[in-house]
């Protein structure tokens, strides 16, 4: 292993079916001004919303409620929240939904305090907060981002066309997260494959890099294989309380942070979903799962070694008489089966794309380095074409 690197994560994680009695010991952390952040209404028809303000409260807590997180929080959403946040002296954001609303609370903390153009500062130039920062909570219905304990939140800005991603610092980290599986039971099929892929694609976008013999690939190998196992199962029956519980696990685990140390890490394939996803405002683990294959397969041969031991560590393909090239293409072909059994999206023009977005998609794709390869601007074209 070797990387240098420094280690910290400060969430608080209350994991299990009664993970929620745990609330009210958080928030008396925290005074009496609580806004609650949600999505488009199924915690209410779930009965959690209720359950959330009757714990609220009883605590003595004001709440002002902040509704209508999209899937892709939008620049718009941020500046709403961070204005309401302001004028009510937020003392805590308790988010309560997916990792969208758990990436735009974290975007309001940073904002509310802030006096010029949060998306100027923080998306676009990447500083980090000088401000005051409202502490934030999570209440997790949707897993994927991983979003409940890291720094992470993307914001889309449409009149830009572009979806950026920031990972901020400890300091912004949520406080505490709440994670009961069963509260995952209710997400549509399509959402809920879409947030494996995801999962899968953080963990692989940390694992396909470097070559030293790293601790870290090997925590990697095995939280593919229990996502691989527990998805099949949740596929067929998602009140599998098993399956997912494990597959949330895995998802907090595959970007908490812990798996990136000592790598240098390749997000190529999250650069150009974002930028499919502010040209179509498609899911985002549906954007992931379009790009991949072509994306994988235009890097392989410069990180032949690392695909060969994907496709037998992950994958159990017998190595016997079969050179690193071949061992890495079944190595993809597993991938790209298991992905067609879970049911994710194949192509970009399932999403809408056409071939006329290609050049914007390109231009808005960050083009990262820590990968077995650095893309040209010709290279993304490429891909994008390869994934229609």
């Amino acid at each position: 292993m070797l990387g240098e690197f420094t280690y910290s994560n400060p969430t608080r994680l209350h994991f299990g079916k009664n993970a929620l009695a745990s609330l009210k010991d958080e928030l008396a952390n925290y005074g009496k001004n609580i806004m609650l952040t949600y999505g488009g209404g199924s915690i209410k028809k779930s009965g959690l919303y209720d359950e959330i303000i009757s714990i609220l409260k009883d605590c003595g807590k004001n709440v002002t409620e902040l509704p209508g997180v999209m899937s892709n929080p939008t620049i718009e959403k941020l500046y709403e929240g961070a204005k309401l946040a302001r004028e009510n002296n937020v003392d805590l954001i308790l988010a309560v939904g997916g990792g969208s609303v758990c990436d735009y609370s974290k975007a309001v903390s940073v904002s509310a305090y802030y006096d010029g153009d949060p998306w100027d500062k923080y998306f676009l130039r990447m500083e980090e907060p000088e401000c005051k920062i409202i502490p934030v909570g999570c209440v997790l219905t949707m897993v994927g981002t991983g979003s409940e304990m890291n720094g992470g939140s993307v914001i889309t800005n449409h009149a830009q066309k572009l979806k950026i991603g920031h990972v901020f610092g400890d300091n912004v980290f949520p406080k505490f997260s709440i994670l009961n599986p069963e509260y995952t039971f209710t997400v549509p099929q399509y959402q809920m494959v879409a947030g494996f892929f995801d999962i899968m694609c953080h963990i692989l976008e940390q694992y396909l890099s470097g070559d030293d013999d790293n601790t870290s690939d090997y925590i990697a190998e095995g939280l593919m294989k229990s996502l691989v196992n527990s998805s099949r199962i949740a596929v067929k029956n998602p009140h599998d309380y098993e399956a997912r519980s494990n597959i949330m696990w895995t998802a907090t685990w595959a970007l908490n942070t812990l798996i990136a140390k000592g790598k240098t890490t390749d997000w190529m394939v999250h650069m150009i979903g974002q930028s499919v996803g502010a040209y179509t405002n498609a899911t985002h683990g549906m954007t992931l799962s379009a790009v991949s294959l072509a994306y994988y397969r235009t890097i392989m041969n410069a990180g032949l070694k690392r695909f060969a031991r994907f496709a037998v560590n992950v994958w159990g393909i017998n190595p016997e008489g079969k050179s690193d090239s071949q061992l890495a293409d079944e190595g993809l072909k597993a991938l790209e089966s298991w992905m067609r059994e879970i049911g994710v999206v194949m192509s970009l023009k399932e999403l809408g794309v056409t071939e006329d977005m290609f050049e914007g998609i390109a231009k808005g794709t960050f083009i990262l380095e820590g990968g077995y390869k650095v893309l040209t601007h010709d290279e993304v074209i490429d891909i994008l074409k390869r994934s229609m």
